[in-house]
């Protein structure tokens, strides 16, 4: 190992050179991968969010969304066969000004569901803090945990909903709420949720109607959409055609439409990680090939004289293999720190801002980069040292 360790340190520069090419590598596909991984699970919980019930809306031109759903129609929909529960819902934004902030999910979203309806869902929400709010009672709030910390409150406080315009602006109604709970962390469309009971959500959405609307028509009769939840064993995107078949007025969304169209996007953001990976591979491989080529010119003849004196071709291979091995575990560390290091830093610089956090460094990622790097090394280090290994004594001892 001391001889490996001499023979590293003969050409710093040549060496360092060829190390930070592997850290170019790395530190891509470490601060990409980091992106991938937040949008990954952020769709991997929009996935297990979505497909548990039907998303219906008010038909529009034959599509889905924008229109207002009357609550009667949660009734409709109830009488449709196979319909376990049909839960009108409303949502507005938690801002009344403009987010330009990075977000892979809908945004902060003030949600509200009608009384009971939560039973019906397999996607359970945990508390880190306090408890649910009291589904028919007022001025009660749950936070997921992305929106407790952007807006710095937790239980026990109290907040504004939606959110105060910086600028001052004659049509903002707000209403404050209690912080009765925050969420676990999902990584998913929850953690951006103020949860309300349903009265006061269609309050809020009654405040959030333009002005030629708002006064004349009676938000406690209003929906902006119905959640669907089937009975067991039944198929929800059968249930969905029924109900499109069956109730007019309502556009109904099968879930394997939004399934399909979460993991189209997590398709996508794989190729990222994986041009990452491809770019590492050509960088820090060409490196390594060509340090360890030249080392293997350079050091001809000492490998004649170690093979002269009883040194077996296993053991130049070793040798050779060893350095080229090195060389990939100290750029494959140096590029994750780095990596690690700037998300961790962008992190923090968008939470300052009381934005989202962008990266997310997982274990797997980590132990993905490590072992991509150490093989980057003992790939490219092999064609190299089996030339070495393969070198004839007598020939090498007479290289000049």
């Amino acid at each position: 190992m001391f001889e490996i360790i001499r023979n590293l340190t003969r050409r710093k520069l040549r060496n360092g050179l060829t190390v930070s090419g592997i850290v170019i590598g790395v530190l891509a596909l470490t601060t990409l991968g980091a992106i991938a991984e937040k949008a990954n699970y952020s769709i991997d919980g929009g996935v297990r969010y979505f497909r548990d019930h039907v998303s219906v809306g008010a038909a529009q031109n034959g599509g889905f969304g924008g229109g207002l759903l009357t609550v009667d129609k949660a009734k409709d929909i109830q009488a449709v066969d196979g319909v376990q529960a049909a839960c009108a819902a409303t949502g507005v934004s938690a801002k009344t000004d403009l987010d330009f902030s990075v977000s892979f999910g809908p945004g902060d979203q003030v949600t509200a569901e009608q009384p009971g309806c939560q039973q019906y869902s397999t996607f359970k929400l945990t508390y880190a803090k306090g408890h649910p709010i009291d589904e028919t009672g007022t001025g009660q709030v749950v936070l997921g945990s992305d929106i407790a910390k952007e807006f710095k409150v937790t239980t026990g406080d109290t907040i504004a909903l939606p959110r105060p315009p910086k600028k001052f602006n004659p049509d903002y109604v707000g209403h404050d709420f209690t912080v009765v709970g925050v969420l676990d962390k999902t990584l998913t469309a929850p953690d951006a949720f103020a949860i309300v009971s349903f009265s006061d959500g269609q309050t809020l959405f009654g405040d959030a109607l333009p002005a030629a609307l708002r006064g004349r028509v009676d938000p406690t009769t209003l929906a902006t959409g119905i959640n669907v939840y089937a009975k067991p064993g039944v198929d929800l995107d059968k249930l969905a055609q029924k109900i499109n078949d069956t109730v007019p007025g309502v556009s109904a969304i099968a879930p394997s439409t939004l399934v399909n169209a979460f993991k189209s996007a997590s398709v996508f953001l794989t190729a990222i990680t994986t041009g990452a990976a491809l770019l590492a591979l050509i960088v820090g491989g060409l490196s390594v090939v060509n340090t360890m080529l030249m080392a293997v010119t350079e050091r001809v003849r000492e490998i004649g004289l170690k093979k002269a004196v009883g040194a077996h071709t296993y053991h130049v291979l070793r040798e050779f293999l060893t350095e080229a091995t090195i060389l990939g575990v100290i750029g494959g560390l140096v590029g994750l720190g780095l990596g690690w290091g700037l998300a961790l830093a962008i992190n923090a610089y968008f939470a300052s801002q009381n934005q989202n956090e962008l990266f997310l460094v997982t274990s797997r990622l980590v132990t993905f980069a490590l072992a991509f790097s150490i093989g980057l090394g003992m790939i490219a280090g092999v064609v190299p040292a089996i030339r070495a290994s393969r070198l004839d004594p007598v020939t090498a001892l007479r290289y000049q």
